[in-house]
């Protein structure tokens, strides 16, 4: 009666995963850069809601000004000027590379898989100005 493995057995078992691993990996390298780019069409929702409520407070209390946010030194949407509410629960690091948000003189670019978007805040909306348009972020 035999209580192990043998060592055919053993390498037989390791050449088929090493065919699926072959097989699977680069079916799914794509879905991280896919999921960056979700994530960032979400942040761009979320900012644009945020801007979009700021701008309906403002109303209500008649105030009629630009809004501004504020970028503290390592993140890229910290808070409203005027009245110092979060534009996001959690705020994004400013970085440069794939999957990032980086924030430079009033200009917010998202650096995506495919291409790089960018974004103003002006006339009180998240405006997308990109050449062309960004069509990473906006289907």
């Amino acid at each position: 009666m035999k209580n192990a493995f043998t060592m055919i057995e053993l390498v037989f078992v390791i050449v088929v995963i090493g065919i699926l691993s072959v097989v699977a990996i680069p079916k799914l390298a794509p879905i991280v850069g896919n999921a960056k780019d979700t994530k960032a069409m979400s942040t761009l929702a979320s900012v644009r809601s945020a801007v979009s409520t700021e701008r309906q407070k403002q109303i209500l209390q008649s105030q009629f000004g630009a809004l501004a946010i504020t970028n503290d030194t390592d993140r890229v949407f910290s808070s409203f000027t005027a009245s110092g509410n979060s534009v996001l629960e959690y705020d994004i690091k400013d970085c440069t590379h794939n999957g990032c948000w980086h924030h430079s003189s009033g200009t917010y670019t998202y650096y995506g898989s495919g291409e790089t978007c960018t974004f103003k805040l002006e006339s009180n909306r998240f405006e997308d100005k990109t050449d062309g348009g960004c069509t990473t972020l906006i289907r």
